[in-house]
Order: C-alpha cells, then sequence, then structure tokens
C-alpha cells in the first residue's frame, strides 16, 4: 500500500480504557488517521476533555453514531465494546464494506460451542467465526494480509500463547501439564465504578478471581490446540488470574513438563529455544539468559518480554512473559494487526513507543 495514502480508521467505544490506548496508538501513527471517535455516554464532548492529556493531541469530537453512519467514510473500524454487543454492530460494518478488528470475545473462536458455553450467549452469527483472524500477528500475520475481521485476541491469552507457543510447535513440553498464574493490573478491569476497583478496595490488595471457569481459559486452550497441530478443545490448561494494584501491566508464570523430546533441558537451553522461534520478531523481546521479565520494562508499549528456567529439582519447566495489558495485550496489538491488514510494516507507527523512565 501507498504510505502517503491516509487510511481513515474510526474507533466504536473510544471512551473506554483499551478505546483511549488506541487513541493514542494512532495519533501519531503516519498513515492511519483518525476518522471518528464513537462513545454514547460522552457524546458532543471532545475526547480530550475525557482525557485531558490528549489536549492538542487529539481534540476530535466524541460523536453517537450508527455503525451505518461510522461505515460511510471509514476503511476500518475497531470496535471495543462488550461481549454479545460487538456480534450485532460487526456484521454491519462488514456489510457497509469496512474492515474491522474487534475486541470482545464474539469472534476469537472456531468452536462455536466453545464460544456459547464460555460466554452463555448464543451467537447470532456464527458463520463469521471461519472467517475471523486472531489477531496475534506472530502467528497469524499471512492470514490478517487478506481477513476483513479480525479478533483482536484477549489479554491473558496473548502473554499466556507467546510464552507456551515455541514449546507447543514443537512438542516440547506434555500438553495435559500447563498450569499458568497470571496477574494483570486493574485496568483490565475496564472503565466502571464498581465498589471492587475503588481505590481503597485494591490498595496494598493481591487477589486471585474468576478461579475456575474463567473465559479466557477456554481461548487459550483452543488456541494452545491449533499451536499444536490439533483440533480445538484437545488440549486443556489450567489457568487461574490474579489482580494486582497497579494501573497497567500483566504477568505470566506457567508450568509444565518436558516432553521426551526436549532432551538434556536446561535453562540455557530453553533461552535458546525462545531466541531461535523469535528471532525475526520485532515486538517478541527474549531477555538474556538469567533475567526475568517485569511490567514496568513493557509498561505503555506493545513489546511483550519471555524467558524461561529449567527446576532440576521438580523436572519442571517455568516460562514467564510480560506485557502491558493495553498495549500488546490489548489496542497496541490492533495497530499492530491493522498494519498487516492494510499491507503496511508492522512496526509503523509502535517502534518507539516506550514508557520511558
Amino acid at each position: 500500500m501507498d504510505s502517503s495514502k491516509k487510511i481513515n480508521v474510526s474507533i466504536i467505544g473510544a471512551t473506554g480504557y483499551v478505546g483511549a490506548e488506541l487513541v493514542r496508538g494512532f495519533s501519531s501513527h503516519p498513515v492511519f488517521e483518525l476518522r471518528h471517535l464513537i462513545g454514547r455516554s460522552f457524546a458532543g464532548q471532545k475526547f480530550s476533555d475525557v482525557y485531558p492529556e490528549f489536549r492538542s493531541v487529539c481534540d476530535i469530537v466524541i460523536e453517537d453514531l450508527s455503525p451505518e453512519e461510522v461505515a460511510k467514510d471509514s476503511d476500518l473500524v475497531i470496535t471495543a465494546l462488550p461481549h454479545g454487543v460487538s456480534s450485532q454492530q460487526v456484521p454491519v460494518l462488514l456489510n457497509a464494506g469496512c474492515k474491522v478488528i474487534d475486541h470482545s470475545g464474539d469472534f476469537r473462536y472456531k468452536d462455536l460451542a466453545t464460544y456459547e458455553k464460555s460466554y452463555k450467549l448464543e451467537h447470532p452469527h456464527p458463520e463469521l467465526l471461519a472467517d475471523a483472524v486472531y489477531g496475534l500477528p506472530e502467528f497469524y500475520r499471512d492470514q490478517l494480509k487478506d481477513t476483513k475481521l479480525t479478533a483482536n485476541p484477549g489479554c491473558y491469552p496473548t502473554c499466556s500463547l507467546i510464552a507456551l507457543a515455541p514449546f507447543l510447535k514443537n512438542h516440547l513440553i506434555e500438553e495435559d501439564s500447563i498450569i499458568i498464574d497470571a496477574v494483570s493490573g486493574v485496568s483490565g478491569a475496564g472503565r466502571k465504578s464498581d465498589l471492587a476497583y475503588a481505590y481503597c478496595e485494591l490498595d496494598e490488595g493481591f487477589k486471585p478471581y474468576g478461579a475456575v471457569g474463567h473465559r479466557h481459559t477456554t481461548e487459550i486452550a483452543e488456541q494452545c490446540s491449533f499451536l499444536a497441530g490439533k483440533n480445538s478443545g484437545d488440549i486443556k490448561v489450567t489457568f487461574t488470574p490474579h489482580l494486582a494494584p497497579f494501573k497497567r501491566g500483566m504477568l505470566a508464570t506457567i508450568y509444565c513438563k518436558p516432553s521426551k523430546s526436549l532432551e538434556d533441558v536446561t535453562s540455557a537451553k530453553i533461552n535458546d529455544i525462545y531466541n531461535e522461534f523469535y528471532k525475526e520478531e520485532t515486538f517478541v523481546r527474549v531477555l538474556p539468559q538469567g533475567v526475568l521479565p517485569d511490567v514496568k520494562a513493557v509498561s505503555y508499549s506493545n513489546y511483550i518480554d519471555v524467558n524461561g528456567v529449567y527446576d532440576a529439582e521438580t523436572g519442571l519447566i517455568k516460562l514467564f512473559s510480560a506485557q502491558d495489558n493495553l498495549g500488546k495485550g490489548a489496542a497496541l496489538q490492533a495497530v499492530q494487526a491493522a498494519n498487516a491488514m492494510f499491507g503496511l510494516d508492522e512496526t509503523t507507527g509502535l517502534k518507539t513507543i516506550i514508557r520511558g523512565v
């Protein structure tokens, strides 16, 4: 694509945390240009009135438009809407000729029954599940180039799958041994006023939640199955999310057993496996041997840091990954996927977005 030609992108659900992060990602993008910011609660106000840090950066007035109206002058529409709502609006946008990146769980699954069981919803457009591409560019970039519908992955699945992929694709771990403990910052809960997310409730706290049946468990399991060359649901994982009292960031600690294919396993070999598998990837940073991921190092960016160790005493492999749950875990990964969908270098507008000091 001609990089001098602007691509109009609109965001539905622009005033939530993911929507705001999308605005940050696209505000300085050299090719994409923000066209419509949709948000019912703040319609008529400038985006910079809702988020004052965007003064003189993004002063676009927030609108309350129908999907049909948004589609008229948008090349790409990104939906940051709850599950069950996206499945109603996305088909309208597709029928109007737009490409779409959706942030809900409505199009992430290939197996309809798994989706409906996990989300306790009947999908109104199951025919779209076959066409949607799971928006992890490191795994599906070739498919992203040709799709009109990208299902942006969940934050916990991104963090877990990037860490597990080299070992699943090469059959280096026992597939029934995967245990994932993951920690997220509070922004992962969205922009809501629930008492559970009030400052005094969260400060100095640290707790698990959704210990059984968390929706991301089945999403992780389905993609693990695909990475290992199996059918949806063939691999099961044990997954427990935790809430930590910081705004943004995510850390996954994964335990698994080496398979017979992984001989003479050591921490150095695990590091070598990561380096070989991700040697061409800009946004997956394999840390030096002995250095483990820290959420602070990836905060506000599209980078994800990985490494692993071998515990000879227990015979277990421990894998670690850290990302920003709003960045690589959501909005900035969507910018990366958008680049792929429109034939741009995936790093366009992203490579220098980092936290700073």
